[in-house]
């Protein structure tokens, strides 16, 4: 399915979501976040089968970070706001990321800077090509980071890496970045994708409602206090419990036999 600077595919209970803007690789405009609303619409409107999802960057490229191409060049400083998009676009999109109803992977198959290096590391799994590489790019242009970067950044790799990243801005190529903890793994360019999709058919064929909730406990653990967490893994535990999954989990656990997860 081709949305404006992304494309939608589905195979079987995995949609694979695509940034499709090649000539300026795939850098974010307000076109490419309408089309990925549109996008996730259809993933939600297609929920029941979903199972996970993939998300990856066409052509040589991950994502670049905000398109800065066409904007008005002829504005003095101080006079634009260059925090509206976030409110209006960018933030609406994090946000339903992070609410996704089911497992996320990143394939990072190239450089992935700026926004882009934040839309990699929403991942519940980050896999990334062995050539790529993540740069917080917002220094070199006067503006701070976003997208949600500076809430990110620190919980992966502490606060010390996260300024220097930020106040250098310089790369950081992806085998340190595995090294640091910000990732997951590092593939070969030429099978990057082929393991992203075998990592995304296992979760897929776990118990999606379990692994839902998994996500969201330690989205909400990092804002949470210990008592609020132990309450929070409370709720999820009785609706994990009263799913079809875990009754099918512990049947196979004591037939020993591998289980067969429905999803529900």
């Amino acid at each position: 399915m081709q949305f404006k600077h992304c494309t939608l595919d589905f195979d079987g209970p995995v949609a694979v979501l695509k940034l499709d803007h090649q000539e300026v690789m795939n850098a974010v405009s307000m076109d490419m976040l309408a089309g990925l609303a549109e996008a996730l619409d259809e993933i939600e409107a297609n929920k029941a089968t979903v199972r996970c999802v993939v998300l990856t960057g066409a052509g040589r490229a991950f994502c670049t970070g905000a398109n800065l191409q066409g904007r008005n060049q002829q504005q003095k400083p101080g006079r634009s706001n260059a925090g509206a998009a976030l409110e209006t676009a960018f933030h609406p999109f994090l946000r339903r990321i992070r609410n996704l109803h089911c497992p996320l992977v990143t394939a990072v198959n190239g450089p992935a800077a700026g926004a882009g290096m934040s839309f990699a590391l929403l991942g519940d799994m980050i896999l990334v090509a062995r050539s790529a590489y993540f740069l917080q790019a917002f220094r070199r242009i006067g503006l701070v980071p976003d997208c949600g970067s500076t809430w990110l950044l620190p919980r992966l790799v502490g606060k010390a890496r996260s300024i220097e990243l930020s106040l250098m801005g310089e790369r950081l190529p992806a085998e340190k970045a595995l090294e640091w903890g910000l990732i997951n793994r590092v593939y070969d360019d030429g099978v990057l994708m082929e393991e992203a999709m075998k990592l995304a058919r296992e979760l897929a064929s776990g118990p999606t409602v379990a692994l839902s909730l998994i996500r969201k406990l330690y989205w909400d653990s990092e804002e949470n206090s210990f008592e609020e967490q132990l309450n929070l893994e409370y709720q999820s535990q009785r609706i994990a419990g009263a799913t079809d999954d875990f009754k099918e989990g512990v049947a196979a656990f004591l037939e020993k036999r591998p289980a067969k997860f429905a999803g529900k």
